[in-house]
């Protein structure tokens, strides 16, 4: 049985470009007891990939050339050496830009379809829901009345962060990349106020005006100027959760920065990084608890399809140009 396959061809220099990819076709392996075989029908693509594409070190081991693109999966059975798991049965995995993926069936997680869209457990329901939950309420611990501040809004952990932090009773700002997305902020997902940081650069008087009382707490995901300006604003004991850093990812070479570090100081603020696969074992409760909030309707969440998976890398590619609005993920085969 042939499998389709999108390799790391080469490490990008600056932004990646479709040459730095390449789909090929294997043969794939047999079934070892324990396995069970995916046909993949969604791939989440993310933005750590493109750091995994590095030589640097970081808190996972580089991506080697010639390698599958690392990723969530959703996918359906077709075939099954473990009792747990049956023909048509559907589960998220961690198996990678390509079509088909054998894994044991201890790393599956079991979906429902009949529980809500499959998409969204790589998505509200998945690692960017988990990801905004535990950074917000963990880390920035906002409290109500406070004024929480959220870069990268409108993307896939974003905007679900400004949603909980309304829930909470604050303020909130989001900074995103257009006006469209925007208007999606404050008209459809309650966000109090936002800007388009492309047709505002001056960040810091554009934040001293949305943010009357300062910044409380600020969740970023984007680094360079836009939190360089937000470490002006803060108020003593605010607290910062760093989550990602797109503005950076292309840089050939490190940018100068943060260069306010002092504010930290002054406003005896809290600064600090997380991954959310430090929360796995707390995941439960906080699904238990996102699912509730969606059948409220008290969550949403939108979704931007690529189809096909020789279509992945210019996905991931628009992903890093911000032409998404909440979860990039590539439709590989229709559900059945």
């Amino acid at each position: 049985m042939l499998n389709k396959q999108v390799l790391m061809a080469s490490r990008p220099v600056g932004a990646p470009k479709l040459s730095d990819f390449r789909l090929v076709q294997t043969e794939l392996p047999d079934l070892k007891e324990g396995e069970v075989l995916l046909e993949v029908v969604y791939l989440s693509v993310d933005p750590y990939m493109r750091g995994r594409m590095s030589e640097g070190k970081s808190y996972a081991a580089p991506m080697q050339v010639g390698d599958v693109m690392v990723g969530g999966t959703i996918g359906r059975v077709l075939r099954s050496h473990d009792p747990n798991f049956s023909y048509g049965d559907y589960a998220e995995a961690f198996v990678g830009w390509q079509q088909y993926g054998i894994v044991p069936g201890k790393q599956l997680r079991k979906l429902d379809p009949q529980a809500g869209p499959l998409s969204a457990a790589l998505s509200v329901m998945g690692m960017p829901g988990l990801t905004a939950y535990f950074g917000l309420l963990d880390i920035c611990k906002p409290m109500r009345g406070e004024t929480v501040v959220v870069s990268g809004a409108a993307g896939a952990v974003g905007s679900i962060v400004g949603q909980i932090a309304r829930l909470k009773g604050c303020n909130v700002v989001g900074i995103a990349g257009s006006d469209d997305k925007v208007k999606w902020l404050t008209s459809e997902l309650g966000f109090d106020s936002a800007y388009n940081y492309k047709t505002s650069p001056n960040h810091y008087e554009k934040l001293k005006d949305l943010c009357s009382k300062g910044i409380d707490c600020y969740f970023d995901n984007v680094g360079g100027a836009i939190t360089d300006a937000v470490f002006g604003l803060l108020n003593p004991n605010a607290r910062i959760a760093i989550c990602g850093q797109i503005s950076q990812y292309n840089n050939t070479e490190a940018e100068l920065g943060p260069r306010n570090l002092s504010q930290i100081l002054v406003k005896t603020a809290t600064v600090r990084g997380f991954l959310v696969m430090q929360y796995l074992d707390q995941a439960r409760e906080a699904l238990i608890e996102m699912g509730g909030w969606l059948r409220e309707g008290k969550l949403k969440y939108r979704e931007t399809f690529v189809d096909g998976l020789e279509n992945a890398p210019a996905a991931f590619l628009g992903l890093l140009r911000g032409d998404n609005t909440g979860k990039m993920l590539v439709r590989v085969s229709p559900e059945r």
